[in-house]
């Protein structure tokens, strides 16, 4: 397959929903220049996938195309896989675009604008939504772009790495530069695809009541020691339990929670509200009987 490809929606399927979802057209082009494995443009195809990509060029692959493997990898990206097209050469591919980036991690010598991938993002972002075409270039798995590849794009992007180890699997970096093209398209760039409940403190009353609750059982058990120091321990509870503020429904499972405490232990019912103990056999009813029952307990 080679060209252009037909600017279409493409179904795709949620692999973890098996829901469907038309994906529109648009987006700068992931360029491949010579990649080597088949696994590895499976891998971009999937990270395209991710965040709302499908265009896909080859320039070059040198297994061939099509490929099992990268249709293997693609994780059922088979929407990317089935569109991409195949170039001779960076040139070719670039053709049609009226902008294009080259990514490096290497500083190079000439005089092309270096952007980092957020600004990038959002420049093609902008660019798109203008009607212009877009594209980013990526180099081959050992070594990256020849000079004379750079030379085709308008400006260079590179990536925050560590310069010690600043190379980047293919896979990752059209995964960076595909994240920063979502972000760039959100509203507010902490905005999510879903969201958790909203999370309304509870009156303070609930809180007092869960207070006033454990208080309760701690003292049936005699927590408080040395006596003088309970309003002391009393406010360390408070400060804890009003820290996080809880919401209402959170309160009532806590309270839940010191209510089965406070009636059960592992051997028998306990507590001001639960059912009397049975005295032991032979045992006295107060005293030292009574305590070592209670320890037992």
């Amino acid at each position: 397959m080679s060209g252009t490809p037909e600017r279409r929606k493409h179904r795709v399927i949620d692999p973890m929903s098996d829901t469907a979802t038309e994906i529109e057209p648009g987006g700068p082009a992931i360029i491949l220049v010579e990649p080597q494995l088949g696994e590895n443009i499976g891998m971009v195809a999937r990270a395209m996938a991710n965040f709302g990509l499908s265009e896909l060029r080859l320039v070059n692959p040198r297994d061939g195309w099509p490929n099992e493997a990268a249709r293997a990898t693609a994780s059922r990206a088979d929407h990317v896989i089935d569109a991409a097209t195949v170039h001779a050469t960076a040139a070719e591919a670039v053709a049609d675009l009226n902008f294009a980036l080259a990514t490096t991690a290497r500083q190079r010598d000439n005089f092309k604008p270096v952007r980092g991938p957020v600004v990038a993002g959002r420049d093609l972002r902008a660019r798109v939504r203008a009607g212009q075409k877009t594209g980013i270039l990526f180099g081959r798995e050992r070594f990256g772009l020849y000079n004379d590849e750079i030379a085709l794009a308008d400006e260079i992007v590179t990536f925050p790495v560590d310069p010690s180890f600043a190379s980047l699997n293919i896979a990752q970096a059209v995964l960076l530069m595909s994240y920063e093209w979502m972000k760039s398209g959100l509203a507010s760039e902490e905005e999510t695809v879903f969201s958790g409940p909203d999370f309304v403190p509870a009156e303070k009353h609930h809180v007092q009541g869960l207070l006033n609750h454990l208080e309760t059982a701690l003292e049936a058990r005699g927590y408080f020691r040395p006596r003088p120091r309970k309003p002391k321990m009393l406010d360390n509870l408070a400060a804890v339990l009003t820290r996080p503020a809880f919401t209402e429904a959170e309160i009532k499972v806590l309270r839940g929670v010191v209510a089965s405490l406070d009636y059960f232990t592992p051997n028998a019912p306990r507590g001001a509200a639960a059912p009397a103990r049975k005295a032991k056999a032979g045992a006295p009813a107060h005293g030292r009987g009574e305590r070592e029952e209670e320890a037992e307990g």
